[in-house]
């Protein structure tokens, strides 16, 4: 064997090596975003059971959002705890959608989430009436995203509390 053929040789055997070497990273590449699309998975579901059980846990957290659904009145304490709850809800939603545009979160799975919020829209005139006021301090794509749940027919206003009414 030549001195030239053997530098082929061990030349075309390298090259093999390095093929096997990216097939192998290519791989764990996708085993690894498989694996972070599970644990994405799994933290915004924990997300949510623990921002649902919060209000199923505190009757009187679960009498605040039933009422500011219906559009009733609410004090002020109530009313504070109305936004906050559903400015958690709110930034939960965000991160599925930036989770979803990441691709770390399935077409399937999204479509429900959508529904899901959807559902909150329609059942929620206080929840309604918060978004219209918050929907700017969100990311211009999940706004419009959002923008497109609301119900078609105008939703009332909820009713203040005397405090939070203008003077006359």
């Amino acid at each position: 064997m030549s001195k030239d053929r053997l530098i082929q040789s061990i030349a075309l055997v390298a090259n093999c090596v390095t093929i096997l070497g990216l097939l192998l990273v290519i791989l764990q590449l996708r085993q690894n975003r498989s694996l972070m699309r599970a644990q994405v998975r799994h933290e915004l579901a924990t997300t949510i059971v623990d921002l649902l059980n919060s209000s199923a846990g505190n009757s009187q957290l679960a009498g605040v959002l039933r009422r500011a659904g219906r559009g009733e009145q609410l004090t002020e304490d109530e009313q504070l705890q109305f936004q906050l709850r559903s400015n958690a809800l709110l930034r939960y939603w965000e991160d599925v959608h930036y989770q979803y545009r990441l691709g770390l979160y399935d077409e399937v799975e999204y479509e429900r989430q959508k529904a899901a919020w959807k559902a909150t829209f329609v059942n929620s005139v206080g929840f309604v009436h918060y978004w219209s006021q918050v929907r700017t301090l969100y990311s211009p794509r999940f706004a419009s995203e959002i923008d497109g749940l609301q119900p078609p027919e105008p939703v009332k206003q909820p009713a203040l509390s005397p405090s939070m009414k203008e003077p006359n």
